[in-house]
Parts: structure tokens; sequence; C-alpha cells
């Protein structure tokens, strides 16, 4: 595919046809995305390919009420988890085929980075941190690039970093790692490729944040 085609057509894809996909093809994926950016090239990445059905459904069950809080938030009206926050409202109970079918998703990848090799460069600030992502989340997303190369399509979560501490164990997953993303990868039922997104001039701006727009 054409490189720029890729980046204005990859969506999220959270339906998955029971094609499986072999140990080579995930190999494959990530020999693309070991060449993302991280900070001083320290490359903090492990990632786990979860297929134990047992440990997959402990997956589930750790990021089931998560979801649910998650959705509980959405109908009254207010963003989940907002700087880490959680939100006074009752949990509701919503089918989520990612979790509820997690046994027949074809490839679920936990991903981990060394907090040893990751510059927090806003820790001192008087709020959570969130520029330490910048070594781990391209490659993240590379991941889902080089699986679309592949004919497959994928998703990334973060509902089982917010139980990191109980997924750790079964996971094995190692000392002063973070738990920072859950992908899920197999060949599409729907590829969607007409994605909405806001115009350049409502978030770019000249000089200063409160700048005039940037137009073409």
């Amino acid at each position: 595919m054409d490189l720029l085609d890729t980046l204005r057509s990859t969506g999220a894809v959270r339906g998955f046809t029971d094609e499986p996909v072999g140990d080579d093809t995930v190999v494959s994926i990530l020999d693309t995305a070991r060449f993302a950016p991280s900070g001083g090239n320290k490359q903090p990445w492990r990632v786990a390919v979860v297929k134990d059905p047992a440990l997959r459904h402990a997956m589930a069950e750790l990021m089931r009420p998560v979801w649910e809080e998650y959705m509980g938030a959405n109908a009254v009206g207010r963003r989940p988890f907002a700087f880490g926050r959680s939100i006074d409202a009752a949990p509701v109970a919503v089918p989520n085929a990612l979790i509820d079918e997690i046994g027949t998703v074809p490839v679920v990848l936990a991903v981990a980075a060394n907090l040893h090799d990751i510059a927090i460069m806003d820790g001192n600030l008087d709020r959570p941190p969130v520029v330490g992502g910048a070594s781990i989340y391209p490659f993240c997303w590379s991941i889902i690039l080089a699986a679309r190369a592949h004919g497959l399509g994928g998703v990334m979560t973060t509902f089982l970093s917010r139980a990191e501490v109980p997924a750790a164990v079964p996971l094995g997953l190692p000392a002063d790692h973070a738990l920072v993303a859950t992908i899920f990868l197999g060949v599409p039922t729907h590829q969607n490729t007409k994605l909405r997104r806001n115009p350049v001039d409502s978030f770019a701006t000249i000089d200063r944040f409160d700048g005039a727009p940037l137009a073409g």
C-alpha cells in the first residue's frame, strides 16, 4: 500500500474472522515494528504473545470491570479516567467482543515498557506524566501499520493497564516495567477506511497555541 494512503485509512479493527494468523506472520510484523523510534534508541519494549486460553480468560476478567466503569462514565456524559481519575458513576454492563470473545481473537499481544529506559521529562509537573509514551507508542502503532501490510487489522487498548498490579503475576511482567497496551490482531471482518478526523485548521495554529489557525 502507498504510505500516505495507509496512514489516512488505517482505522481500529475490533472484529475478526476465524482465520488463524501464524507465528511467522507475527514475527514479521514485530520485525518491522522494531524499527520504531524511541528516546535514545533504547527500544524499551517487551511483547508477550498470549496464546494460553486460561491466561486470555484471566486478562478478560481483569479488563471487564474497567470496561464497565468506562461505559458507566460515558453513560453520564463524562470523560472516563480523565487524568487518571475515576468517575463517580455506576458501572454499566455493555458487550465488548474483544473482551467477551478474547479466546477466539487470532493474536493477542501484551506490550510492556522498561521504565529504566524511558525519560519521563514531565515527571516533575503537578499532573500525571504523559511524554514517556513517546518511547513506546510509536512501536505499538507500527505494529498496527505492519499488520495492515499483511492484510490484517487491529486495535490497541489500555484497559488492562488499569489492572496492571493483578495482571503482573500471570503475565510475568518484569519488575520496573509498565504494562502499556494490549493489541488485538486478525483478519478483519470489516476494514473501516473512511475515517473522520478534525481538519488541520482546527488544531494547528501559528507561533502560539492561541495563534491564528494554520491554513494551506
